[in-house]
């Protein structure tokens, strides 16, 4: 998403939200690698301190919880960072909202995810003052499945983007949390999954 939807240069921005997820860790790394900036949206839970701690480790430049964002102007709570020209949605609903108002005029909303089962609305002054003054570059949404992506004819570019990242992790410029959990205890990860224990790294099950 990073690569084919927009040209990003160093010192761009990208804004995101679900941004402790593993995409939402991995987008604020390969970012980093590029020198492109990002600010992270993050649920208001508990652990959310330590939430933004994890990701300003991995190279995050902002990170903020919703409730911080109840402002007039999100674009207030920036210092040196530009208007962003690339969000990624994966909750939906108010948090996709959230994600729009950060973004320049004629920027991209793509949306991989809708984890708030809520819609994407989008309010009539997103469409009119965030379209540039000329028409040809309006607000653009955008919508991206990764089963599509890796069906279509791009097995040669699927297969040089998998050794790349690999290489990255090898090399540990690509890292995620997550925590092994033996399958006896599945009730706790499924707990910490859901939230219910504050952030949590990702649950992987074993057998």
């Amino acid at each position: 998403m990073l690569e084919d939807v927009i040209a990003l240069n160093s010192g761009d921005s990208v804004v995101q939200n679900g941004a402790t997820s593993i995409v939402g860790q991995c987008v604020v790394q390969l970012a980093h690698l590029r020198g492109i900036r990002t600010i992270n949206i993050i649920r208001d839970r508990a652990g959310s301190d330590d939430a933004k701690e994890m990701l300003k480790k991995l190279g995050a430049d902002e990170v903020f919880t919703e409730s911080q964002l109840n402002v007039k102007n999100v674009k207030s709570l920036l210092t040196d960072l530009p208007e962003s020209a690339l969000g990624f949605n994966c909750v939906g609903g108010n948090s996709a909202s959230l994600v729009l108002k950060f973004l320049r005029q004629g920027g991209t909303m793509v949306t991989y995810g809708g984890m708030a089962k809520k819609p994407v609305t989008v309010s009539t002054s997103a469409f009119i003052f965030k379209a540039s003054q000329s028409l040809c570059c309006e607000l653009s949404l955008r919508g991206f499945f990764l089963h599509n992506w890796l069906g279509s004819d791009k097995a040669t570019e699927c297969n040089r983007m998998i050794n790349y990242l690999l290489s990255l992790a090898k090399e540990e410029k690509l890292r995620y949390q997550m925590e092994l959990v033996p399958f006896n205890n599945f009730n706790l990860a499924l707990d910490k999954a859901l939230g219910k224990l504050g952030s949590q790294p990702k649950q992987v099950i074993t057998f």
